[in-house]
């Protein structure tokens, strides 16, 4: 028989990753089923489990990969920080997560219940993309804010990502939560990430 390479591997792990994002965009965590997974895919259910235990651990290795990309955008970001210019700063940090709506969707809405049901080593992959973002942001700031501390930086951090995991459903919702809130006599803002993490950005950078 052929040699399956690493190659190969990756490319089919990413082809349940892929379908697991279709089926989450479309119907939401409930949904995402090894299951429909494999419907989705050419995968059999066994063959998904060779790659992951559970649906938590496909949702995770998405997360992740939305966590790298942010990374990648945070790096470019990082390349165009102009000292002391707190706008320029808070606008290239806020528009990093332009693209990001899964990354926050999952975080803000299912990561606690995924961590509980994904293998310790899995989780600490993601902690591992999490550090990063937080070692990122520690050396944009210190490009912008050279005077910075390092406890204002790590205050920095920890509002800044306090403010990510609850930021998804002031922006995004469904059409059964406006007129639920129309009935409660609750106000609607437009808004957008962007506007909001700016916002943010301006009153927490040191």
């Amino acid at each position: 028989m052929p040699k399956v390479t690493e190659e190969h591997k990756e490319n089919r792990k990413q082809e349940i990753i892929d379908a697991c994002e279709k089926i989450y965009r479309e119907k939401g965590f409930t949904a995402v089923t090894i299951k429909e997974i494999s419907t989705a895919t050419s995968f059999t259910r066994p063959a998904i489990y060779s790659y992951f235990e559970t649906k938590d651990e496909i949702l995770l290795a998405l997360l992740n990969r939305e966590y790298t990309k942010w990374i990648s955008s945070l790096e470019e970001a990082e390349k165009q920080i102009e000292q002391n210019n707190r706008e320029n700063t808070a606008s290239l940090i806020a528009h990093t997560l332009d693209e990001r709506e899964i990354l926050l969707r999952i975080q803000n809405m299912n990561l606690f219940e995924m961590e509980i049901n994904c293998r310790v080593e899995r989780l600490a992959e993601f902690k591992v993309l999490y550090r990063a973002v937080v070692e990122t942001l520690t050396r944009i700031v210190g490009a912008y804010n050279p005077q910075s501390s390092a406890d204002e930086i790590d205050r920095f951090c920890m509002n800044f990502n306090s403010f990510l995991f609850g930021v998804y459903p002031f922006v995004f919702h469904t059409e059964k939560q406006l007129e639920a809130m129309k009935l409660a006599n609750i106000p609607h803002y437009d808004t957008t990430i962007f506007d909001m993490a700016y916002d943010c950005l301006l009153k927490v950078l040191p």
